[in-house]
């Protein structure tokens, strides 16, 4: 790449670069050559600058690249990956990498991989100066309880006084109709996303990385394999006051019917009960836990009929969430077993069934609506340009006392 010619020798300076040979040479190429026409531009305004000795306005310090001090200036730099450069690459044309970026139809599956494959590669990102539109979304996996209506209260609580929207997105439905819902986000252009018990894949994350849109991740399914801020809630010791509380009552024989352990709520809960029976110098018995597959109601039917018929059953049994505990007095009543006064149970969410329930469901309340605002003001501060520290929030959960818990019965 020509740079300049030398004041004293005359000589023409380039700045030179090898790119290993391979299946990828054309596209790394490709990629030095970006960066080497950024180089050789700087440095022929740094030499003009040095010869007509003019203020250097406007131009901030910027990473040392191949060990030389190259300026920077607001905005899109001079050199940065275009979409035009990302199409060379991927062998398609500018519109075509416009539409994979805006999530727009017209792209066939094969050619959308390749171009969301070099986008990720090379590290594209889109000018922070892109028009978005004025709402947030909200994302979740299915919208069956009234966790949802919580937390987008809260985000709208959040929104509202920023003039925003908040507009909502059903990745199931999406699934089931054969849409991707990271795509579907590109074409509406958000201000933010907050995604619910949702993980995203790191090409999902990657695409909207690339988009530019900032992301922050309420009560995630999974560990992150990524740097997006998270919002959850005490859950570890959440399960621990919720395990005090029946040994406070006297019970020693105590269930787990834990959600499904790939989910990182159901596994700090678990491990929480656990950790409460130790300090009290007792062990978790294996054989009155229960893993379940969705959090759901069904869970709490087949571990609740699987441990009440043991020979030796438990006195109560603490659940990963309301729905299994909903599950747990259904299989009690097909049992003929009597709650409380036979099983203690406690639930985990504080859904608003649960102080309708016969007898009224003592649980551990999350601040669902106060965990939606928290999310929503920190997808802004990340639009804002803020890096969160620390990237996890975590909200405190409150243990409410109700009627399905009470002193073991006699044996």
């Amino acid at each position: 790449m020509y740079v300049s010619t030398d004041p004293v020798t005359r000589k023409r300076r380039y700045l030179v670069e090898t790119v290993p040979a391979g299946p990828t040479a054309e596209r790394d190429a490709e990629v030095v050559r970006v960066r080497l026409l950024s180089e050789s531009r700087e440095l022929r305004a740094r030499t003009r600058r040095a010869q007509t000795q003019a203020p250097d306005v406007g131009v901030t310090a910027a990473p040392a690249v191949n060990g030389g001090s190259i300026g920077q200036r607001r905005g899109r730099r001079r050199g940065d990956l275009t979409v035009a450069t990302i199409a060379r690459m991927a062998g398609v044309s500018a519109p075509t990498v416009s539409k994979v970026l805006n999530g727009r139809p017209g792209v066939a599956s094969d050619t959308r991989q390749r171009v969301e494959a070099a986008l990720r590669e090379c590290g594209y990102r889109r000018p922070e100066n892109l028009i978005r539109a004025a709402h947030l979304e909200v994302v979740f996996y299915g919208m069956q309880t009234s966790i949802a209506v919580h937390i987008i209260h809260g985000v709208e609580r959040v929104a509202s006084g920023q003039n925003l929207a908040v507009g909502v997105t059903d990745v199931r439905q999406l699934t089931k109709v054969g849409r991707d819902w990271a795509r579907h986000l590109l074409a509406r252009r958000p201000s933010g996303v907050i995604a619910v018990h949702l993980g995203f894949t790191p090409e999902q994350h990657a695409l909207l990385e690339t988009s530019g849109i900032p992301m922050v991740m309420l009560d995630p399914s999974g560990e992150p394999a990524h740097a997006t801020p998270s919002v959850g809630a005490t859950n570890w010791s959440g399960a621990i006051t919720a395990t005090r509380h029946l040994l406070d009552l006297g019970h020693r024989r105590i269930g787990v019917v834990a959600g499904p352990t790939d989910h990182l709520s159901a596994r700090a809960r678990l491990e929480g009960a656990r950790a409460a029976m130790e300090a009290a110098g007792l062990a978790l018995d294996n054989r009155l836990v229960r893993v379940g597959q969705r959090f759901a109601f069904e869970d709490g039917v087949v571990s609740g009929r699987e441990m009440l018929r043991l020979d030796d059953p438990p006195t109560a049994i603490l659940c990963g969430n309301d729905m299994q505990a909903y599950g747990v007095y259904e299989a009690a009543r097909q049992l003929g077993v009597h709650i409380p006064h036979e099983l203690s149970v406690v639930g985990f969410d504080d859904l608003s069934y649960s102080r309708w329930c016969g007898p009224a469901l003592t649980t551990v309340q999350q601040p669902f609506t106060d965990m939606g605002a928290a999310a929503a003001d920190l997808v802004l501060a990340v639009a804002a340009g803020h890096t969160p520290r620390p990237a996890r929030l975590e909200l405190a959960t409150t243990l409410i006392l109700r009627d399905s818990t009470a002193p073991p019965a006699a044996r």
